[in-house]
């Protein structure tokens, strides 16, 4: 028998829907909001409400951002030359912290994966193409996780870019990010090496 009120059972269903969150840590969560002798639920209910009407997504990079384009667009002070491309925003925060990455990004926000019905006409990669040539990009830093899904859309994408005969260095984190990771949970050290000494794709 579930004795929790349906509005709870409502919060967990949704804390689990977050990539992370599994039904027990869920469960906890929920019943520590609700539980919490602190004003958190009035919190959260303005942090989303706030998120909901001030946060978007970045019309050039697919960044979550305050503003249109994101913070990282619109400096001048980045390299526009070099676009690194990314499955997630949680992995452009990654790279952020390791220091070793002053380009542009280009956030997928997704793979080319069949076994999801996610297809390439799914992700915005007509609109990476068109911002290579637009400013004229000298590399494109691929930073998607090592497994067969980022291994196709990597090749997909590489593939188009030769297909459209633009000139650009094509290059892929360097070992040290393990076949089968995940770029979002690498640790810093790692990851930063394997930024500093991406190695040119040659074999797609």
């Amino acid at each position: 028998m579930n004795i929790l009120p349906n509005s709870v059972k409502e919060m967990i269903e949704v804390l689990s829907d977050i990539s992370g969150i599994g039904p027990k840590t869920a469960e906890r969560i929920a019943l520590f909001i609700i539980t919490s002798k602190s004003d958190i639920i009035s919190r959260l209910s303005n942090v989303i409400e706030k998120l909901k009407n001030e946060v978007k997504v970045c019309s050039e990079c697919g960044m979550v951002s305050d503003t249109d384009p994101c913070v990282v667009c619109s400096s001048l002070e980045r390299n526009r030359k070099v676009i690194c491309v990314v499955e997630k925003p949680s992995d452009v925060l990654v790279i952020e912290k390791t220091e070793q990455y002053d380009g542009l990004y280009h956030v997928l926000g997704g793979v080319i994966s069949p076994l999801d019905g996610v297809g390439p006409g799914d992700l915005p990669i007509n609109k990476l193409i068109d911002r290579i040539k637009k400013l004229e990009v000298e590399e494109v830093f691929f930073a998607l996780d090592p497994d067969s899904e980022g291994e196709i859309t990597t090749s997909y994408i590489v593939s188009l870019i030769r297909k459209s005969a633009i000139d650009v260095k094509i290059t892929s984190v360097a070992k040290g990010v393990p076949l089968g990771g995940n770029i979002e949970y690498s640790d810093t050290l790692t990851l930063s090496r394997a930024i500093k000494n991406r190695s040119i794709i040659d074999s797609y």
